[in-house]
């Protein structure tokens, strides 16, 4: 199953929609490394679509970060600082733990039997498990945060954002391997959260998320 699976689900819009979320995803598990120079002749071919698709898509891509373009020199995916890392942490930190609170007022019936759902799965699962496994698991249980926060603008911020981690994180893991996570450690924390969330424990949800993301930012700040 891959990682972004869910993504691929959700795409159902335009061919271009489809075509930006293949490419950003194969960009943010390194399938297309750092540098990597990007020929729409490829991707047409490898992803069986036309020319517009592939350019609407460059063009999100370009917006998001995730390529440079170059008159000169093409179009490539763009390198990774993981001084970065520790930069979106800091943001994410604050604003996802304001989604966090928000989704614990805002949640209705069929999200809390969905996020019951979630934690059963949560403690059911066992390790050992690959690191795509880890992160995909992680981000199913912060997307459904940033959709029952219900704010599109707070959603799709903390997506980017979420994105933008997810890239640095396959680099640097590699690079770092004490920075991959322990798998009881992210059940752990996604289940209290939550839990907090479905009892509208606003003050709990929100202090849960703060620390959840804070922990990881100080792993990475000793390190780099």
């Amino acid at each position: 199953m891959s990682a972004f699976e869910l993504d691929y689900e959700a795409a159902e819009s335009t061919l271009a929609e489809r075509t930006y979320i293949r490419l950003r995803d194969d960009i943010i598990t390194t399938l297309l490394p750092p540098g990597t120079l990007l020929r729409e002749a490829e991707i047409m071919k490898r992803m069986e679509v036309g020319r517009t698709p592939v350019r609407e898509a460059i063009q999100r891509l370009q917006y998001d970060g995730f390529v440079v373009v170059s008159a000169r020199r093409g179009t490539f995916v763009s390198k990774i600082d993981i001084n970065d890392l520790t930069a979106v942490y800091e943001a994410r930190a604050r604003i996802e733990s304001w989604a966090t609170r928000l989704a614990a007022e805002r949640l209705r019936e069929f999200e809390r039997q969905e996020a019951r759902q979630l934690i059963d799965e949560l403690k059911q699962t066992t390790g050992p498990m690959a690191l795509d496994d880890i992160l995909a698991l992680d981000r199913r249980v912060h997307r459904f945060i940033y959709k029952a926060a219900k704010n599109p603008f707070l959603f799709a911020t903390l997506d980017h954002y979420h994105n933008l981690s997810l890239r640095i994180l396959y680099v640097a893991m590699k690079r770092f391997p004490t920075l991959v996570p322990r798998l009881e450690d992210v059940l752990h924390d996604q289940v209290l959260m939550l839990e907090a969330v479905c009892r509208g424990d606003v003050d709990e949800a929100e202090k849960i998320a703060m620390a959840h993301v804070m922990s990881f930012e100080s792993e990475v700040r000793k390190i780099i």
